[in-house]
């Protein structure tokens, strides 16, 4: 069975940000995207209702939407908000990356290399 897991501090972040947008019944979305220096990239959305591949978590009250395709890439990673005085941001720790780029924004597993981009 897939795992994935979204701390207190990123399910309030985003339940704060569906509130400001009038989304307060809505799910956060977590993807995986072709691109990147590596070859994968994340991505997150705010949506109104799961598509038909959609598999549904709930943490902390957030309801979270993932794609059936993307469940073995996502498999144990984790969702985390840090606050610093230089501002906030989410991250992603992700076991499966065994690559990633020098920004950190894209990366690859073992089995899926992705659609490398030159950077």
């Amino acid at each position: 069975m897939t795992t994935i897991n979204v701390t207190e501090a990123a399910a309030y972040e985003v339940k704060d940000m569906l509130n400001q947008n009038d989304m307060s019944d809505g799910y956060l979305k977590l993807k995986v995207n072709g691109g990147g220096c590596t070859g994968l990239t994340y991505g997150m959305s705010a949506e109104s209702q799961p598509a038909d591949n959609d598999q549904t978590f709930e943490f902390y009250g957030l309801k979270v939407l993932v794609d059936e395709d993307d469940l073995p890439l996502l498999d144990g990673t984790t969702v985390d908000f840090k606050q610093s005085l230089m501002g906030g941001g989410f991250q992603i720790d992700n076991p499966n990356a065994i690559a990633s780029c020098g920004c950190g924004s894209s990366f690859r597993t073992a089995k899926v290399a992705g659609s490398p981009e030159n950077c």
